[in-house]
This record gives structure tokens, C-alpha cells and sequence, in this order.
């Protein structure tokens, strides 16, 4: 949880390659944003990611109802908090 309230979700991919369509059950359905791209060129990375944003889907995973289907850059770390 940040300093305004809301919970920020941290996804570390420490392997070398992309992962498509990586789900994470979530607890509460949205739009998440990415607040940090490890792998954003802004970083000198290879700008893989989730277009800024990811919508979460009502398909069960990780003990949640709601989850989110991810890009997960290679070598990377993902910082997601819910928009709004």
C-alpha cells in the first residue's frame, strides 16, 4: 500500500524472456496502470510492456475472481496500482 492508500501490485520477471498473456489474480476489478516499466525505454530498455495500462477480466486466479493479463518484459520489473 502507498502513501495514499492504494495497493501497488510488484511483478518481477528475472528471466531473460517475454511472458504473453501472465495472469495475476487481483482484488479488486479495474483498470491498472503501470506506474514503473523496468524495461521502458526511458530506462534503456526494450519498451515491452502493457501500453501504460491493463484492464482486469472476471476469470478466477490465484484464489481471485478478478485478474489481470499481463506482458511481463524480460529482466524486468512491472509497479501497478489501480487507476482511479
Amino acid at each position: 500500500v502507498d502513501q495514499t492508500g492504494d495497493t501497488v501490485i510488484v511483478i518481477c520477471n528475472l528471466t531473460p524472456a517475454v511472458h504473453h498473456n501472465y495472469r495475476v489474480g487481483i482484488r479488486e476489478p479495474g483498470v491498472y496502470r503501470e506506474l514503473i516499466n523496468t524495461d521502458s525505454s526511458h530506462y534503456g530498455g526494450s519498451n515491452v510492456g502493457n501500453l501504460g495500462s491493463v484492464t482486469s477480466e472476471q476469470v478466477y486466479s490465484n484464489g481471485r475472481e478478478h485478474s489481470l493479463s499481463l506482458t511481463l518484459p524480460p529482466l524486468a520489473t512491472l509497479y501497478l496500482v489501480k487507476a482511479g
